[in-house]
């Protein structure tokens, strides 16, 4: 099925999508540094399984609008209902991967009656000490600005590359270290909001159907299993092994577990 993608006005000035298929429809937010290219092996797949798939960048990476502040995940989340306008829809399913699954969240609290299910793939419920601890981490992407040697792009290499301890595709790793470029000098954006939302006030709000979709291998692989001990009644799905870059590493196996809870 073709890929197509377009643009959407959004909170901060247009948003970059791209669509695949018909049927249920899902909107997909990315993790950040990024862009929607993490969803790329999984769109053809989604869109056989009968799922209407909408990946958006979020604004401020890829090809989408740069934001003239730092916004709040509040402010992010407005992205959402911008997107199901755009495409005529009262109501979606949501889905966000890590920094995506944060502002998901916030939409489907914000915008409740547009929102049928809720997909956290990688969610982030933290310990005050986790929070200073990745707060403290993040603060590194303040610093970084181009040098004539190019030796900040090693730099944010080796800053991505120690987020896991083993990687396992090289190829997908490349890829989404060069769209994180994308983001330049606001690249801090996204993951301060991040660290200033506290999820784990948030998750316990949610009322909609929720999908917890984890793999062992994810470097916050211990924050689902505490999503689910904050929600048991939650429905869980486990992949086995992978890391951050789950969705190149298994798509099959990615693209199932999501259109299975969709039209279950």
């Amino acid at each position: 099925m073709i890929i197509t993608k377009g643009y959407a006005d959004g909170p901060f000035g247009q948003l970059h999508y791209q669509t695949c298929g018909d049927g249920i429809p899902v909107i997909m937010v990315h993790q950040a540094p990024d862009s929607m290219v993490q969803f790329n092996p999984v769109m053809q797949p989604l869109a056989a399984a009968g799922i209407r798939a909408i990946a958006v960048d979020i604004p401020g990476c890829g090809m989408s609008a740069v934001p003239d502040h730092p916004p709040s995940i509040a402010e992010y989340a407005e992205m959402v209902p911008a997107i199901m306008d755009h495409f005529g829809l009262d109501k979606a399913n949501v889905l966000g991967h890590h920094t995506g699954a944060i502002i998901i969240t916030e939409a489907t609290l914000r915008y409740a009656d547009r929102v049928d299910k809720v997909i956290l793939n990688g969610p982030l419920p933290l310990t005050d000490e986790e929070r200073a601890y990745f707060k403290g981490k993040m603060s590194a992407e303040k610093e970084w600005a181009p040098r004539w040697d190019g030796s900040h792009l090693l730099e944010q290499w080796e800053f991505r590359r120690q987020a896991q301890a083993e990687w396992i595709d090289l190829k997908a790793f490349h890829t989404h270290f060069i769209h994180g470029q994308l983001a330049g000098e606001t690249v801090w954006y996204a993951h301060e909001a991040v660290m200033d939302y506290k999820h784990e006030d948030a998750i316990p709000l949610i009322k909609h159907p929720c999908l917890v979709l984890a793999n062992t291998g994810d470097a916050i692989y211990a924050q689902s299993q505490r999503t689910m001990e904050l929600r048991p009644d939650f429905t869980y799905a486990e992949l086995q092994g992978g890391t951050i870059d789950i969705i190149d590493e298994q798509p099959d196996a990615w693209a199932s577990a999501v259109a299975d809870f969709l039209k279950g």
